[in-house]
């Protein structure tokens, strides 16, 4: 096995990079994050139309991640010996059913049977993603490709949910949801026509996951890093029924707070290295959980102003997307030698966190309101933040 954890050859320095192939995961990575939170920019027609409430079609959101989350623990083992290119390809054509299963839905079953498939695209993809990237440039690329593959996913945060809104208003849900259709078949054929065959190597099963959480600094900062996405995604998915029903917006106005949540978070992706460089990665993971509890609260009590939510939202992108930032720095500094099965635990484990998020979210969105809801997003971060300082003690310790 070599050092990125993979049995399979890489391409050695010198050799040319196949970066046709490295646009096309960005591009798939786009659409797969677009796919995954759709409904959050479309809750409220999709409830509508399906004759359901608010807080079940929020399930969709769940029920995707949590296909998402067996899907990256036991996809590699399933896979076998099929070449990870026929995988790939395999996993955009499964993009496009479910787009078209959504779109097309006639109750409510079928909505969410959709949205189980874009559960197994994701988990599927995100665990061969780096290890894909590793093998279409020499050594000396990695870096690079695996940055303009995060950057289909940045892109995607920063247009996805106001781009559904604008798309929903103009062509109603059902017509937003195939719109990722032509884009998914667009990376299907520039998959087909740029990626190298990719044999399978030997594969590991998931026994070398788990037995990293006997570590303790390990089990608390995922302990943690679940914590955090549970928080943030029980508010997430519910955001836009608050702005509808609290700050009162109309679609165009809608659209715009969506945008500048995902324009501020692109932000803080690009922020955030300076704030994790040396000794301060574990502060800023105790510190960007308390601060998104704070703006919870904050929503509560100020969210019908239109002025203090837009600045509240904008700080709330800043942090949250610039979060799993830091948990993957986490990982590489925490699991040097076991960066791969460290990242493959904390896909599942993210995943989990916002099925999790999303579903406590909607029951107490349905039966409290959105008091509730934030309340609870904000309790469940505080105690992130606790778990992530007991993380670092316990490294510090070691």
């Amino acid at each position: 096995m070599n050092r990125h954890g993979s049995t399979a050859a890489l391409p050695a320095a010198g050799t040319p990079a196949a970066w046709g192939g490295v646009f096309a995961l960005a591009l798939g990575a786009f659409v797969l994050v677009s796919s995954e939170f759709m409904p959050v920019s479309l809750l409220t027609p999709v409830a509508t139309d399906l004759h359901v409430s608010e807080g079940q079609a929020g399930l969709s959101i769940a029920v995707s991640g949590a296909f998402a989350l067996v899907t990256s623990l036991f996809i590699s083992s399933l896979a076998g010996e099929l070449d990870r290119k026929l995988l790939l390809l395999a996993l955009t054509l499964l993009m496009i059913v479910s787009a078209s299963i959504a779109a097309f839905a006639p109750n409510y079953a079928s909505f969410m049977i959709g949205r189980a498939f874009i559960g197994v695209a994701i988990g599927g993809f995100w665990s061969m993603s780096a290890a894909t990237a590793m093998r279409l440039v020499p050594l000396d690329k990695v870096p690079k490709a695996l940055a303009i593959v995060n950057g289909g996913n940045a892109l995607a945060t920063v247009i996805a949910a106001p781009l559904g809104s604008f798309l929903g208003a103009m062509v109603g849900w059902r017509g937003a949801f195939f719109c990722v259709v032509p884009v998914a078949v667009a990376a299907l054929a520039w998959k087909l026509a740029s990626l190298p065959p990719m044999p399978a190597g030997r594969q590991q099963g998931t026994g070398n996951l788990f037995s990293l959480l006997k570590r303790p600094p390990v089990a608390l900062g995922m302990i943690a890093s679940s914590l955090f996405f549970m928080g943030q995604f029980a508010l997430f998915t519910y955001l836009r029924p608050f702005l509808e029903t609290v700050t009162t917006l109309d679609a165009a106005a809608l659209s715009l707070m969506l945008l500048l949540v995902g324009a501020s978070g692109f932000a803080g992706t690009i922020l955030i290295g300076s704030f994790i460089k040396g000794g301060r990665l574990q502060r800023t993971l105790v510190v960007i959980p308390l601060l998104m509890a704070a703006v919870a609260l904050a929503l509560i009590a100020g969210g019908a102003s239109t002025g203090v939510t837009a600045l509240l939202l904008a700080l709330w992108g800043l942090l949250g997307t610039s979060a799993p930032v830091g948990w993957w720095t986490w990982v590489a500094r925490t699991l040097p030698e076991d960066a791969e099965a460290g990242g493959g635990l904390l896909v599942a484990v993210v995943q989990l966190a916002i099925a999790a998020g999303a579903t406590a979210g909607g029951i107490l969105f349905d039966g409290h309101g959105y008091r509730a809801t934030f309340g609870a997003s904000a309790a469940i971060l505080v105690v992130a933040a606790g778990f992530a300082q007991l993380a670092a003690r316990a490294a510090r310790s070691k």
